[in-house]
């Protein structure tokens, strides 16, 4: 019962996965991401061992096509076709595959730069919108174009459940992530995720300089300093 987008951002290189579903915790089981790379999303019945699968692939190089190959022949014919999988690579080709015992609607689109899927999807009309949000809006950060895509999915039905968990991972040039955030057992998370996602836009930069720069001071003291507005309520 779960939709999502991977995608690669042309301008600057980052991956991203934004991902929702019905149950909780969707954040901790389904997108896998490695900078410079590409990375994965598993859903559907599936198997996180898959994930550090399809990274360890990327890593040496193979395609997208060549990874999920491999997967489908590593998982097997009694498992795949419980599975819904979407890989990219490193040069943004995109692989996906939707196994037949996923519950309808369920589908896929697989372009350069991107692919959506979902399954038991109130209708097609659900991947149709994820698809056109992230084709029209190429002028937005990655992090907020896929935050969109995931708002249009869900303003065109979304899955037959409803949804109550959601997930936004991007990955920029550093080992650790640019933004991962995370709505768990909410009435409307992906409107949680949108909230979540603007407090936390002015403190990218500071997240990822501080590892470096350890005498940086703490965020709320930060934030007063850059004049940013937000913080722990």
């Amino acid at each position: 019962m779960t939709f999502s987008v991977i995608a690669r951002c042309k301008r600057t290189g980052m991956f991203g996965i934004a991902i929702a579903t019905r149950p909780m915790a969707i954040g901790a089981k389904c997108p896998f991401l490695r900078p410079a790379i590409g990375g994965l999303v598993v859903q559907a019945n599936g198997d996180p061992r898959l994930g550090p699968l399809g990274l360890a692939l990327l890593e040496q190089g193979f395609s997208a096509n060549k990874v999920l190959r491999d997967i489908i022949d590593s998982d097997g014919p009694d498992n795949i076709e419980w599975r819904q999988i979407a890989v990219i690579d490193k040069d943004g080709k995109t692989a996906a595959y939707t196994g037949k015992t996923n519950e309808e609607w369920a589908g896929h689109v697989a372009k350069q730069d991107f692919a959506v899927l979902g399954n038991r999807l109130t209708s097609e009309r659900t991947l149709t919108a994820m698809e056109q949000a992230f084709e029209e809006n190429e002028n937005l950060d990655l992090g907020d174009r896929l935050v969109t895509v995931l708002e249009a999915a869900r303003d065109a039905g979304g899955q037959v459940a409803g949804q109550h968990s959601a997930a936004l991972l991007v990955h920029n040039k550093k080992s650790y992530a640019w933004v991962d955030l995370r709505a768990d057992e909410h009435d409307e998370p992906i409107g949680e995720l949108r909230r979540l996602y603007g407090l936390y836009v002015p403190l990218m930069t500071y997240y990822d300089t501080r590892p470096s720069n350890p005498s940086m001071p703490r965020d709320d003291i930060w934030r007063k300093e850059a004049g940013v507005a937000g913080g722990p309520r």
